[in-house]
């Protein structure tokens, strides 16, 4: 299995940054994992924007040469693990542009006619582990999972990845929030970690 790890948190001595290192820990212990590959969205510098202009067409963002690695990483992934931190109820802006930018039509989905697109982007996996500073129950008593629904269903459903699993940890702040249990807990899943 080939790995696609999307970090995106802008500060790497933060917990956000403990579970990317218990993730690849773990991996690196795990025989059903042949290769690993890590994208700081931060450290990397991507820009977010997306941009529609005379030079780039919206019709042609799936040719974009800018974005070119980032799509051959998606493509070479069977399970892409996103970690990221839930600000005002949602993934960073940085995260989202992302998501704009690559997940492109004939790309990431096709048209066609009907109700709904061809997603192209099946057979993969996808982990999304989320931290936040309230308690882990608040965005589904406030929000009605929106941070669920929005990733689930109107992005990887969208594209054709069924196979969604979410961590989400709360109290991240928090002196008695469990952070070691919660770091052993990533470690361990992705340890055992078979498809």
């Amino acid at each position: 299995m080939k790995m696609l790890i999307i970090y995106t948190y802008p500060n790497h001595k933060s917990l956000n940054y403990a579970f990317l290192q218990h993730i690849v820990n773990g991996s690196k212990e795990n025989t059903n994992i042949d290769e690993i590959q890590i994208l700081d969205l931060y450290e990397e510098g991507f820009n977010p924007v997306l941009v529609f202009n005379e030079q780039k067409r919206r019709r042609a963002m799936h040719i974009d040469p800018d974005l070119e690695k980032y799509r051959e990483q998606i493509t070479w992934a069977d399970k892409i693990v996103f970690i990221y931190p839930i600000w005002w109820g949602r993934p960073p802006a940085m995260l989202m542009g992302y998501i704009d930018r690559l997940f492109a039509s004939n790309f990431a989905y096709k048209d066609k006619r009907g109700l709904f697109p061809e997603g192209l982007l099946k057979g993969k996996s996808v982990i999304c582990i989320s931290t936040m500073k309230g308690p882990t129950f608040y965005p589904l008593l406030w929000l009605n999972n929106a941070h669920k629904l929005l990733m689930k269903r109107a992005l990887f459903s969208f594209v054709g990845i069924k196979r969604v699993k979410f961590f989400e940890f709360g109290n991240m702040e928090c002196s008695k929030g469990r952070q070691v249990k919660k770091l052993e807990k990533i470690y361990h899943y992705f340890k055992r970690l078979s498809h």
